[in-house]
């Protein structure tokens, strides 16, 4: 490729529309460029790293025995219906009509359409197993696109979807699958971990996310640096016991009936900590409303603690709930947020945190603004329906696994393998007949990798100062030769010329930056884009019969001029081990 022949309008200026480093790389190497919101174009050097990602993909895909194919992007509503998740997905949906006014579902992802292909193809057990991908763009309605490739209403993912017969073989696929993701990071030069993630609305028994550290991303992981544990947020456990579970335990009928006490203007667990009060906040109940189909239901957890969403999701078996308006709590409770208690609360549902069971001697608020009950014993006081791990994990709690500090670190979500279990199949009738004959619902699983995604991950991770350092197996190019005389007489362009060929004809993926500009800004612009080697060539430098090298993340060096293209190949070798 030749400089003067491609496009790559490298911007010198940051463009005020990107919040972080690869965003604003991306714009300014020339990798994209923005139509709209959540839209964009990829050009030349942008699309070359994305084919190249993709191919990686494709190698491993097929390596581990998937099967390519290509599904519709424009999908009958009608599937979606039988799936549940009309509904359930119904705030990501686009939706369209055609001539007909006939509604039409844009696919975010691919799990109904596979599976009718499965429910009209696969009639015995013989035919399994089986597992389909494609790489394809998908359509997902973002309420505010953000972060460029990060979130964007359309982007292209590597989807697979596994069916099996049992249990234990549709595990032996789902390891399959996250064995080949494990190798797709490491070619992609990528440090991704995998840990352990909620299913969120996709649904199914348990999944894998694979994250990518960064400075700043839209996921926390929970960690140890010695690799033993690893979970999103929204699905951690700690070792950590109750604050509670030293406290002596004594009979409910030796215990004092709650109370209620004054605390005008005490509306938070820290001013109830406070004096005159001074009651510890994880001798405090939160209570927290929400609504679920129309519903309310209360969560309780310590003071001290917060609140996972997703773990409520997970009890609920739904995420369509939110937290409720204070208008809303007083109507169903007589109070508002700040004096609110489950304390005699019988016709709505109370979930209770774990950390609170057998709770004694506790302090909650009233249902009457202003006031609070103390003596509260969960046992007694108390309808709970059911415990669960409802808090979220905090940094510096023990290990679940191995009792060390737990860390956490903000990531961005690469990859995500699912174990479905049976809940496509059965929706949508993917049967086989089994030895015996009888019929039986496919076993899945689902895994994807987003694909724009991993290109932005790996300049979030793999930049600098001066711009990108691509790894060699994603580089547009892998090899960058700057002339700094371009005249095609002059023995510096005959020399980058000779190069080229050479270079070319080895299969190296090259650059030949023939621009008639001054050495920074080629220098400059080499740098930005992030080709992994440099190869300068200049009138002085030839005259002493040498070149100068650069790697993207080394020193320059100087090299006799013909040893330059055995140097760079032995050097391209051993980067790409």
């Amino acid at each position: 490729m030749r400089w003067s022949q491609s496009f790559a309008p490298t911007l010198k200026e940051t463009p005020a529309e990107a919040e972080i480093a690869s965003h604003q790389l991306l714009l300014r190497a020339g990798l994209i460029r923005k139509l709209a919101g959540g839209l964009y174009t990829f050009l030349p050097m942008g699309l070359k790293t994305l084919q190249k990602i993709s191919q990686i993909i494709r190698e491993e895909m097929n390596r581990s025995g998937a099967l390519e194919i290509l599904m519709p992007a424009l999908q009958p509503p009608e599937i979606w219906k039988e799936s549940g998740r009309y509904e359930t997905a119904s705030d990501v949906l686009f939706k369209a009509k055609d001539r007909a006014q006939r509604e039409w579902v844009l696919g975010p992802t691919h799990e109904e359409v596979v599976t009718t292909l499965a429910a009209g193809e696969i009639n015995s057990y013989r035919q399994l197993p089986k597992n389909f991908y494609q790489i394809q763009t998908k359509f997902r309605d973002e309420i505010r696109p953000r972060f460029g490739l990060m979130r964007a209403r359309e982007f292209i993912m590597k989807d697979a979807y596994s069916f099996d017969t049992t249990d234990e073989a549709a595990q032996a696929s789902y390891q399959s699958m996250f064995d080949a993701y494990v190798r797709i990071f490491e070619r992609c030069g990528l440090r991704a971990l995998p840990v352990e993630a909620d299913t969120g609305v996709i649904g199914g028994k348990f999944s894998h996310e694979f994250m990518v550290p960064a400075e700043v991303g839209e996921n926390d992981v929970v960690y140890v640096e010695t690799g033993e544990y690893a979970a999103n947020v929204e699905k951690a456990t700690s070792g950590l016991k109750s604050p509670l579970a030293s406290i002596p335990k004594e009979g409910t009928e030796s215990l004092p009936a709650f109370e209620s006490f004054e605390t005008p203007g005490v509306k938070t667990i820290e001013q109830l900590s406070k004096a005159p009060f001074e009651v510890e906040a994880h001798r405090q109940i939160k209570t927290l409303v929400y609504v679920v189909e129309d519903q309310p239901v209360l969560f309780l957890v310590l003071g001290c603690d917060q609140l996972n969403e997703s773990k409520v999701a997970g009890i609920l078996g739904t995420t369509q709930f939110r937290p409720a308006e204070p208008k809303e709590i007083n109507g169903w409770l007589g109070a508002y947020p700040g004096s609110l208690g489950a304390v005699g609360v019988k016709e709505i549902p109370i979930y209770a945190d774990l950390f609170l069971e057998g709770g004694q001697d506790l302090v909650t608020g009233a249902n009457k603004d202003g006031y609070h009950l103390r003596h509260v014993c969960m046992d007694r006081d108390i309808l709970v329906k059911s415990y669960a791990d409802l808090r979220t994990v905090q940094a510096g709690e023990p290990c679940p696994v191995t009792g060390k500090p737990l860390q956490i670190q903000t990531a961005i979500e690469v990859g995500h393998v699912f174990k479905l279990g049976t809940k496509y199949s059965e929706a949508l009738q993917a049967q086989y007949l089994d030895e015996q004959g009888k019929s039986q619902p496919c076993v899945m699983g689902c895994y994807g990798i987003g694909v724009t995604r991993t290109l932005q991950a790996i300049i979030e991770q793999c930049h600098d100062d001066q711009g990108i350092y691509w790894p060699v197996s994603v580089a547009p190019c892998v090899v960058c030769i700057t002339p700094l005389i371009v005249k095609p007489e002059s023995e510096v362009m005959e020399c980058a010329e000779r190069f080229y060929q050479q270079l070319s004809e080895a299969g190296v993926d090259v650059i030949l930056d023939d621009r008639d500009e001054r050495p920074g800004v080629k220098f400059k612009d080499s740098e930005l884009i992030g080709f992994p080697m440099r190869i300068g060539i200049g009138d002085r430098s030839l005259k002493e019969g040498e070149v100068e090298i650069k790697p993207r993340k080394g020193d320059l060096i100087k090299i006799p001029r013909d040893q330059a293209v055995d140097y760079v190949l032995n050097w391209l070798a051993e980067a790409s081990k």
